[in-house]
């Protein structure tokens, strides 16, 4: 999926990745999308958690190779 930024916060455990995601969407506009990559296993939940307390919309999560995670959020 093409995302209009991506934010790499491998090697960075909870909460460096969720500050990261909400400093990077501050930044954009709505309707605009961001991936984010983490190597953190509770990114999973932290990013659903993110995303139901904020309103953006989380619209793809996905366990990569290597033990990654890929996030992609809608801003609202």
């Amino acid at each position: 999926m093409d995302a209009h930024k991506e934010l790499d916060t491998r090697g960075l455990t909870c909460p460096l990745p969720i500050l990261k995601t909400k400093k990077a969407l501050a930044d954009m506009a709505a309707g605009e999308t961001l991936r984010v990559l983490s190597t953190d296993p509770g990114s999973v939940r932290d990013f659903q958690a993110f995303a139901r307390q904020t309103g953006h919309l989380l619209i793809e999560q996905e366990n990569l190779p290597n033990n990654e995670f890929l996030h992609v959020l809608r801003h609202r």
